[in-house]
This record gives C-alpha cells, structure tokens and sequence, in this order.
C-alpha cells in the first residue's frame, strides 16, 4: 500500500492523454502476450530500471525510470514493458513483489538461506520474462542490446556499442569461471543479486532465441494470428 500511493504521489501516471506513446507501446505489448494491461508510471530517477508490483485487490502497475527512456529505442523500451508484462503473464505476482520490496529496501527477511533462495527464484523469473520481451519484439538483437545498454550503455555511445563483442565478453566469463576457484566467486558474486549477470543473462536469451521452442512458439503465435483474421 505504501509503494502504491507513493507512486500516484511522486510518478506521471501515463494514458491516452499522457505521454500517449508510451501507452499504445505498453497497449500493444499486452495485445500480443494476451494480458490485460496494467497501470503504467513514469519515475523521476537517474538509475536505469523497471519494475512490476501486484498488489492483492489492487490492478497491478509497471514503474519505469526515466533515466531507461532515455536509455533506450523505442523497441528496446517496448520490449522492457513486455518484459514487466511477462512477470503478469506468468502469474509471479506476490513473490515478485516481495523480492521487489527486498531489493528497494522497504523489507528484510528472516535468514540468509530464505533471502537466497528468493533472489534465486527472481534471477530465473528475469530470464522467463526476456521471454516474453522476445515474443513482442521478435528480434533477439533488440533485446541483447538492452542488456548491453544496461550494464554499460549511454545515449552518446550507443551507436558504438558492439552485440557480437558482448556475447564474446559473455563466453570469455564462462570459461574465467569454470574453475573450481572461479566457479566459487562466480556464486558469490551472484547469489544475492535479483537479476543475472549482464553478461550470462545475455548469453542465456542469445541460446534460447536459437532454440526451437522459441522458433514453435512465434510459429504457434503466427497461426493463430493468421485464424483470427479469416
């Protein structure tokens, strides 16, 4: 309740009437992955990021920075709100919102072990939903460029900005941390982080945008498209 009317207190609700672009991406989003849209807000925030809360009785509502708008394309930011969507799609609800709550401070939890877990949890529900970002955006590169942007991007020098060498950075990771002594950094380094590393969450899309479950659900995905329309 509290993060609910702090957000109508301090952020720009968006709608038709507000920042009306930004609606019809999230509008369109939702049409694809078959959801109902939630609130979307605007946050004032040097810090790129986004997130979703779904609160019991409460239409659930996605937050993005405004420092991620300026960050990103319009597809690349299309593809975030679809991301934000996938958590909805997926139904992570209340233990997505506890995390939330974790990870900006506004809870603790009782035992390291329990608090691990949960970060555990959220890193795999981040990878599910660059899932979903893949189903509306339907080009891999849209959504490894937002990775990249996010670990080390900024507007003056996105153009610059390599794929190919940062999925390369992502195999040259895999292969410092396969010893037994890396393997134990490697977890310490992540075992209370709520997102995957930068680099292996893009390793992990590039494999999966391969992949034929992907390649049977665009199919799927067209099919249906095309019935609807007869």
């Amino acid at each position: 309740q509290i993060m609910f009317l702090e957000n109508i207190g301090t952020s720009v609700l968006v709608s038709k009437d507000q920042l009306p672009k930004l609606h019809k991406m999230m509008i369109e989003a939702a049409g694809i992955l078959n959801i109902e849209s939630p609130d979307l807000y605007v946050r004032q925030s040097p810090v790129p990021n986004a997130y979703t809360l779904a609160i019991s009785g409460k239409k659930p509502f996605v937050v993005i920075h405004t420092s991620i708008v300026e960050l990103l394309t319009r597809n690349e930011l299309q593809a975030v709100l679809a991301h934000e969507l996938g958590h909805l799609k997926c139904d992570h609800g209340v233990w997505l919102t506890f995390a939330n709550l974790l990870t900006l401070g506004a809870y603790t939890v009782p035992t390291q072990t329990l608090e691990e877990q949960l970060f555990r949890w959220l890193r795999a529900a981040e990878l599910t939903c660059d899932r979903a970002a893949l189903l509306v955006a339907q080009v891999p590169k849209v959504v490894i460029s937002i990775l990249m942007k996010l670990a080390g991007g900024c507007p003056s020098m996105a153009d610059q900005l390599n794929m190919d060498a940062f999925l390369q950075q992502a195999r040259s990771y895999d292969k410092a941390s396969s010893s037994p002594v890396g393997y134990y950094i490697r977890n310490a380094q992540t075992r209370q982080l709520s997102h995957p590393l930068p680099v292996l969450h893009a390793r992990e899309f590039d494999e999966w945008s391969r992949s034929n479950e992907y390649r049977s659900l665009l199919k799927c995905a067209t099919q249906m498209n095309v019935v609807e329309k007869v």
